[in-house]
This record gives structure tokens, sequence and C-alpha cells, in this order.
């Protein structure tokens, strides 16, 4: 499947952004769909990932309670509105998918097929 993110930008401190994550391909209700973010120098973390058979979310420790990530299958998309932003949430946020799995995957490496990132920049 071919993930293409959107939404990215400049905002400022407490503000608010909704990431938008389009998915072309066949059987979108069928993966697992994860956000990561990542910062030069620092590898790409966790932030957010919502199931395919449940539609259960978990977060990374830092956002929660600030993001929700949400999907839409008859729009094979997914998003993540993010609230409160603080400057440490700047990043590339990078959008990802992991095919019909039981196990709730929160590494990089689990995910098979990844959106092509959207700048967040939040200023202080």
């Amino acid at each position: 499947v071919q993930l293409q993110a959107s939404g990215g930008g400049l905002v400022q401190a407490g503000g608010s952004l909704r990431l938008s994550c389009a998915a072309a391909g066949r059987s979108f209700s069928r993966y697992t769909l994860g956000w990561f973010r990542q910062v030069p120098g620092k590898e790409r973390e966790f932030v957010a990932v919502i199931t395919w058979n449940n539609g259960r979310t978990y977060y990374a420790d830092s956002v929660k309670g600030r993001f929700a990530i949400s999907r839409d299958n008859a729009k094979n998309t997914v998003y993540l509105q993010m609230n409160s932003l603080k400057p440490e949430d700047t990043g590339v946020y990078y959008c990802a998918s992991r095919f019909s799995t039981i196990v709730v995957a929160f590494g990089p490496d689990e995910y098979d097929y990844w959106g092509q990132g959207t700048q967040v920049t939040v200023s202080s």
C-alpha cells in the first residue's frame, strides 16, 4: 500500500494541527496504522498506533492526552489530531502501515510501508 502524509506546518506552542495520511491500495482496513516522528540526529520514535481489528489506540507517554489517532476506512485515511503542541513536538512525522497482525507494533522496524513524511514545527 502507498501512503501519503499531509497537514504539517508551522504553529505556535499551544496550537493544533491535524495530519492526514491517505493510502492507495487494497485492504486498507486490514492494516494497523502508526505515526512516528523524527528529528535530525535522532532515531525515529513511536507516536501513536491504531489497530486494524478492533480500532484500539496506543500513544507514546509524551503525547498521551494531547494527540488522537483515528482512521476512516471508507476514505482509506488515518489521522493524527495534535493539540496543545509543544516545541518538543517539532519533527518530521511519518505514517506507516503493517498488514493484519494481532500484535501491536510500536517499533519502526515492524512496519512495512511508509509515507514520505510531513514537517511539523512548533515555535515557542
